[in-house]
């Protein structure tokens, strides 16, 4: 086998594509117990948990209703999905409607800064949703009002209890991983990869104890 290039960056290191370098747009890599000790909500390593409560507006819940649908709808799904791999913070969302079409929940989990999270939504598409959305909420005054994020924080309540299944692991992080098992296991299936691992030549190193552990996480 050829000499090891330099050192790659290792599972998990954090990793900004090209295309991010221009943007403000960032995930922190370094756990802490809070993220953002001036804001509500609770953290589990880099993760943080966001969830507001409103009260609809009377006789706009059909209304809110067909909002979702129309951005639940699969010719949006694109879009949006570009936007929230574009911000690189967000793990997860869901918006629902309840006490007899009086109140919505709003609910997400995302990493770094709670004013970065709010920033990041507000340039790109999903702002718009969230202007669609809280639009039929009361007193909401826009995603671009310089009041917004005072509006957030008093619709906001903070779990009583968040963990995280990967507190360790930002998105960025978690996109990685997922890029490097995939091309590590086209790797696997090459041919010249397994006249490699038979070469005698390599018999040392296939033999150390974190190649074997390489082979077996990638087997398990």
């Amino acid at each position: 086998m050829r000499a090891m290039a330099p050192r790659a960056p290792a599972f998990g290191d954090p990793r900004t594509d090209p295309w991010q370098g221009s943007l403000t747009m960032t995930a922190t890599a370094q756990p802490s117990r809070s993220a953002h000790p001036e804001r509500p909500g609770r953290s589990d390593g880099v993760c943080s948990e966001f969830t507001v409560f409103t009260e609809i507006k009377p006789g706009h819940a059909d209304a809110l209703r067909e909002v979702l649908a129309t951005l639940a709808d699969a010719a949006d799904d694109e879009r949006v999905h570009a936007a929230v791999r574009q911000i690189g913070t967000l793990h997860d969302a869901r918006h629902v409607i309840f006490d007899n079409d009086t109140r919505f929940m709003f609910a997400s989990v995302f990493d770094g800064s709670w004013d970065a999270y709010i920033d990041d939504f507000a340039k790109t598409v999903v702002g718009e949703r969230f202007d669609k959305v809280f639009s039929h909420s009361e007193g909401f005054p826009g995603i671009s009002d310089p009041g917004v994020k005072d509006w957030f924080v008093a619709h906001q309540a903070p779990a009583g209890v968040f963990v995280s299944a990967y507190p360790d692991l930002t998105v960025q992080q978690i996109y990685k991983d997922h890029r490097v098992e995939e091309a590590f296991e086209e790797v696997l299936d090459t041919p010249e990869f397994r006249a490699a691992l038979e070469n005698p030549a390599n018999a040392e190193l296939v033999a150390t104890p974190a190649f074997q552990k390489l082979l077996e996480e990638a087997s398990a």
